[in-house]
């Protein structure tokens, strides 16, 4: 016990115990791992360096913004929303039942249990670009197939946070349904849900709020939206359009997320009271 001011600092004593060779060796491999993934990464801050003045140059020919440009932004800037909207909502109504048989405390066995996991695992796993290209040559251009990608994307990830919330409910209510004689359907709707709807409705909102954000980048793909118009005025070398566009999205994103915040504090707020 060492006191310093009016505190105390307890120091565990090693006894001779050498074991912080152990650490050193790890501190040691977290470094090679580093090393190697700089070497495949191709990690130079010299190039960068080099780069800043082609940065400079490229954000120069963007100022200052085409204002005028910001009339024809309305409509795919509301598109945007949109796409988000239904998006996050097809997500939820592909998320719900799928979760169910992901959870390991509800499924109706293991096989089932790993199968569903697996599933999420996929659908998750391919990132939204990919999935709007197939969306875009399967029913071509425009807003929907952006809908379908952020809906199969985010089916997988609610998928997986709503099963795994159904996993940390109390099994007390639970139990209690089923000793009433009470089926599945009757357990899940009055001894599952009520119990994780908040925490779901949580992270539907955070969904959108990421759902808006990847609606902006799926429109370089052709799937509609205001990215469509950023890369239309990269490609044309209307860079101040493009600074139009970027500030645009910007605008949408930090009204989304405190919009999304707001509304989580209510959310906390009522299910605290």
């Amino acid at each position: 016990m060492i006191a310093i001011g009016r505190y105390n600092l307890l120091i565990a004593r090693s006894d001779g115990n050498p074991g912080w060779w152990k650490y050193l060796v790890a501190a040691a491999a977290g470094l090679g791992v580093l090393w190697w993934a700089a070497i495949g990464a191709q990690v130079s801050f010299g190039e960068l360096a080099k780069g800043m003045p082609w940065i400079a140059d490229f954000l120069g020919r963007m100022l200052p913004p085409n204002w005028e440009f910001m009339g024809k932004l309305v409509k795919p800037a509301i598109e945007t929303v949109q796409i988000a909207l239904w998006g996050t909502l097809l997500a939820v109504v592909l998320a719900v039942p799928l979760c169910l048989f992901a959870a390991r405390n509800i499924s109706p066995n293991p096989a089932v249990f790993h199968a569903m996991r697996q599933v999420l695992n996929i659908t998750r796993g391919i990132n939204e670009i990919i999935l709007a290209l197939i969306f875009v040559a399967a029913v071509g251009l425009g807003p929907f197939p952006g809908v379908l990608a952020l809906a199969l994307h985010g089916a997988g990830m609610l998928g997986k946070f709503f099963a795994e919330s159904i996993e940390e409910i109390d099994h007390g209510p639970i139990e209690a349904l089923r000793s009433t004689g009470a089926g599945p359907i009757q357990t899940i709707v009055f001894g599952v849900i009520p119990q994780v709807v908040t925490a779901w409705i949580g992270v539907i909102v955070y969904r959108f709020e990421t759902n808006l954000r990847q609606a902006t980048v799926l429109g370089m793909v052709g799937a509609g939206g205001i990215g469509f118009e950023l890369v239309g005025s990269m490609k044309l070398f209307q860079y101040q359009d493009t600074a139009t566009c970027i500030l645009v999205i910007v605008v949408m994103v930090m009204t989304a997320d405190y919009l999304s915040t707001r509304l989580r504090a209510w959310i906390q707020q009522g299910s605290r009271s």
